[in-house]
């Protein structure tokens, strides 16, 4: 156990206990998630509309939005920032990292969509959180307390809730389906703890416009068997862009950014706030009914993030720590 001795700092030397980042930046962390958790939000709605405009299948349109994302990222930054786009080699594990199990977890992604429905693997997928909990505290020591375990058990049962209790009884227990089951969580944990390492030493839009790139590298194969949507009309260009720009550019950025300022554990928990938000805009863009269970399950979410919010942030959680330049 590392022993810190206790001395008089001024105010803006005042660290959480486990964040290592004075409170200001994790408080601007825990807003970064939350603003990039809305934006991820918004991905439903668009694919949605994308799919009733064209006939793209859920593999292509995962392609076809790892390219465009990184080919815009990749512009954006040759033109305006070209020194982010500069790696050393013994830098660039990470970055391979993140785009090999990222472009594995569309894949994942989509073929539980299409093998057990998205209620499911969304109730899959919500096991996440605490894979990289335990992942974090064996590779750089983050804490694993009572606060974590509570919100994550708080967010699981509320992406439960939300998805739709009879989801339980929907999934496969084959051998193939708890196989898919598992790797959901496993890369989805995976493509976080690869970008919390890439954040170390590269910019989020430098971690992003590498990861994308890879990943869009990797599900390049799967085209070549995958019919493609041709032509496309007008309005699923429309919603196609709000996709890019809004639920993936802008929601990932602003995730990569946090991932700068929070422990990886925290992040990810925080970022089970995206369930309340598809249901409010499934409620508000696509006219879907709330059920009680729903909201329900909402307000478990919420309640594990306010949880996770108290205790890091509060003051029985606080210490006093010399900290660097």
């Amino acid at each position: 156990m590392e022993q810190s001795t206790l001395q008089e700092t001024s105010p803006a030397k005042t660290e959480p206990a486990g964040g290592g980042k004075p409170l200001s930046q994790t408080m601007v962390g825990y807003l970064a998630v939350l603003v990039a958790s809305a934006a991820w939000g918004t991905s439903g709605v668009f694919v949605k509309l994308v799919i009733l405009e064209s006939e793209v299948s859920a593999i292509s349109l995962a392609f076809w939005r790892d390219i465009t994302t990184f080919v815009v990222l990749l512009t954006g930054l040759r033109l305006f920032r070209p020194d982010l786009l500069r790696v050393k080699r013994r830098d660039l594990w990470p970055l391979v990292g993140l785009g090999v199990t990222l472009g594995i977890f569309h894949v994942l992604w989509n073929l539980g969509v299409m093998v057990s429905g998205a209620a499911v693997a969304t109730v899959q997928q919500a096991a996440m959180p605490a894979m990289v909990t335990v992942a974090a505290w064996f590779l750089w020591r983050e804490a694993l307390n009572w606060a974590k375990i509570l919100a994550i058990a708080l967010t699981f049962a509320g992406t439960v809730f939300v998805s739709g209790l009879e989801v339980l009884g929907e999934i496969e227990l084959s051998l193939g389906g708890l196989l898919l089951g598992l790797a959901i969580p496993l890369f989805y944990a995976a493509w976080n703890l690869f970008g919390k390492q890439a954040r170390r030493t590269h910019s989020p839009l430098t971690t992003l416009t590498y990861g994308f790139g890879i990943a869009a590298l990797l599900l390049l194969p799967l085209q070549f068997y995958t019919p493609q949507p041709w032509p496309v009309p007008p309005m699923a260009w429309v919603w196609f862009a709000g996709l890019i720009f809004v639920s993936t550019i802008a929601g990932f950025s602003i995730y990569t950014f946090a991932l700068g300022r929070l422990p990886a554990s925290v992040a990810t928990i925080l970022a089970m706030s995206e369930i309340p938000f598809v249901v409010v805009y499934a409620y508000l863009l696509l006219g879907e009914r709330l059920t009680p269970i729903q909201i329900a399950g909402s307000v478990l979410v919420i309640a594990g993030v306010l949880l996770l919010f108290w205790y890091t942030n509060g003051t029985k959680d606080r210490r006093v720590r010399v900290t660097g330049p």
